[in-house]
């Protein structure tokens, strides 16, 4: 066996990604109502408060993104998404709920784990300038610096989003796990870079026709989990929900090289709302209250 002859550097040990993200995990839970019924007005009590206390995104102990759901359908009753540089901080969420007054009455039911990246699929400034180029622009038109300038200005808030997001203000939410096939005559992995950049472009277009109505964040599960990325959106509408991911399943970088997990839909609340849904404890004859 042929060794390397120029000794290579020891990467510096971590658990923060090297290139700035975020650690991400999706977790959903359900309710065990028998457990629940057997419980103390007391235990419930505490426990309620505990819940309260362990997902509050401004507590001491808190990641630095941390994001409640109440979801619709049996697959859970409410889901978590948090963020943090720390994986073990991300995890200590799940475990604090599981080790608390209600963990035995809590049945988790589906998890992602994540990172957060830039795609490399996410046009260059110079990518951008050959792209006008190619429909038309010349270097010397008034308009092109302008352009490449803006578009430059933009990339830098873009790649910070993708990076280290702030949950958008939108109550209606949804997560998918999702692959790219491996089949023969449909490996995306065996096509070349501009054919699946071409494709990706496509996509994103298909995306933009709902600015100001859906946002989206792709993290890559390549390493961490059994799917390759997660796809989270938010929406200002539910409705909104169902139209973007219909009108991407006709895009070709989904109607042929797509594979999706399961869907799991939510409401963007706080813990405390969360309870009153999900009818835990002394506040469950109240009405949720959303985000």
């Amino acid at each position: 066996m042929n060794r390397p002859t120029t000794p290579h550097q020891p990467a510096e040990c971590s658990l923060q990604p090297v290139a700035g993200g975020w650690h991400c995990s999706h977790l959903y839970y359900t309710w065990d109502r028998g457990t629940l019924a057997r419980m103390s007005a007391e235990q419930i009590t505490a426990g309620h408060a505990d819940v309260i206390a362990q997902l509050d995104p401004a507590g001491s102990e808190a990641p630095l993104r941390l994001q409640v759901s109440t979801v619709s359908g049996h697959k859970a009753d409410f889901g978590l998404m948090v963020m943090d540089p720390d994986p073990l901080k991300v995890d200590r969420v799940h475990q604090r709920l599981m080790a608390g007054p209600l963990g035995p009455a809590l049945t988790p039911g589906y998890s992602f784990v994540s990172m957060t990246e830039i795609s490399e699929y996410v046009p260059s400034v110079e990518d951008f300038g050959r792209q006008l180029l190619a429909e038309g622009e010349t270097e010397e038109s008034p308009t092109f610096a302008k352009k490449v300038k803006a578009y430059e200005d933009r990339l830098v808030g873009m790649n910070r989003q993708r990076l280290t997001p702030d949950f958008p203000n939108y109550p209606n939410t949804c997560f998918y796990p999702m692959n790219k096939k491996r089949k023969v005559g449909e490996n995306w992995f065996l096509l070349a870079k501009e054919e699946r950049s071409a494709m990706m472009s496509e996509h994103a277009r298909s995306g933009w026709a709902f600015a100001g109505k859906v946002s989206q964040l792709i993290s890559v599960g390549l390493g961490f989990d059994d799917w390759e990325w997660g796809v989270t959106l938010w929406a200002a509408n539910p409705e909104y929900l169902k139209d973007i991911v219909y009108r991407m399943r006709f895009d070709e970088a989904s109607a042929r090289y797509a594979q999706f997990g399961p869907f799991l839909a939510s409401y963007v609340v706080t813990a405390e709302a969360m309870l009153e849904h999900c009818r835990i404890g002394a506040l469950a004859g109240e009405p949720a209250r959303g985000h």
